[in-house]
């Protein structure tokens, strides 16, 4: 069903353009106006209406029988990750790491109970899920999201756990809350969060936690492996320390970013 707003100053017009846009998901690149209005809950001329809107604005393109998205519906993620000046700060270090393990290396951050890929370097690999800026997979089986949610309090990762994934992958490993709790703490004590094939088979990863100035956790760093070329071994011996050392430089970077007056992070963004 359409979000509905919560006080007056709610545009449920724009809501409901952003909801045709999300209802493309990954296998389905090309969606009927019966598949958009079903998928969002709305009348099926209201839905047209939000499609040519969207078309105009070139957001999408009339495609075989429907509708498809344009590679302009990435500008809208690009500017989140612009406005952070995320990209700008960790690329270097990312690059070096990548170089450091021969293995693609991302970035991710929370959004509910999924994380979502917001930077990433890869390599030319065979791996069984494709990973770009803008892909969502639920966090508790990911290494990227083991690092974000063992730093939430209780209350909060309860309440973000609760919300129900929307990457439409399930994943292998389906915990309890004794044994997702245990792995938490896990992840608390090392300070760092491996995964071997929990999310999907052939995918093995280990990450660590980004940083701001304030010491908060607000993203997780990653070496993405595939599980039949990379040992465990290996990604602990030999990838962690240079994954450590990314984390620790990204996370510097941003202190010092933080600590600029507005005015100069501005003026050199």
């Amino acid at each position: 069903m359409p979000r509905e707003g919560t006080g007056p100053d709610f545009v449920e017009a724009l809501a409901r353009g952003l909801e045709v846009i999300t209802a493309f998901r990954p296998g389905t690149p090309v969606m009927t106006l019966a598949d958009i209005a079903a998928a969002t809950g709305l009348a099926r001329p209201t839905a047209r209406r939000l499609l040519l809107t969207l078309e105009e604005l070139g957001y999408v393109r009339g495609a075989d029988r429907g509708y498809r998205l344009t590679p302009r519906v990435l500008e809208l993620g690009v500017a989140y990750v612009q406005s952070m000046g995320l990209w700008e700060v960790a690329r270097p270090h990312l690059e070096k790491l990548v170089e450091g393990t021969g293995e693609s290396c991302s970035i991710a951050q929370l959004d509910g109970s999924d994380i979502i890929y917001v930077a990433r370097v890869a390599v030319p690999k065979i791996v069984s899920l494709v990973v770009q800026i803008g892909t969502r997979f639920p966090a508790l089986p990911t290494s990227l999201g083991k690092v974000q949610l063992a730093a939430l309090p209780p209350e909060e990762l309860e309440r973000v756990l609760a919300e129900p994934s929307r990457s439409g992958l399930t994943p292998r490993w389906q915990p309890d809350r004794a044994e997702r709790d245990a792995a938490l703490r896990d992840v608390r004590a090392r300070g760092w969060a491996l995964t071997d094939e929990e999310l999907t088979l052939g995918i093995r990863s280990v990450a660590a936690p980004l940083r701001d100035g304030s010491g908060r956790v607000i993203a997780g760093l990653n070496v993405n492996c595939h599980a039949a070329e990379t040992s465990v071994e290996k990604l602990i011996e030999h990838h962690l320390p240079l994954l450590l050392h990314a984390a620790g430089e990204i996370s510097a970077d941003f202190a010092r970013r933080d600590a600029l007056p507005l005015a100069t992070v501005n003026a050199t963004a």
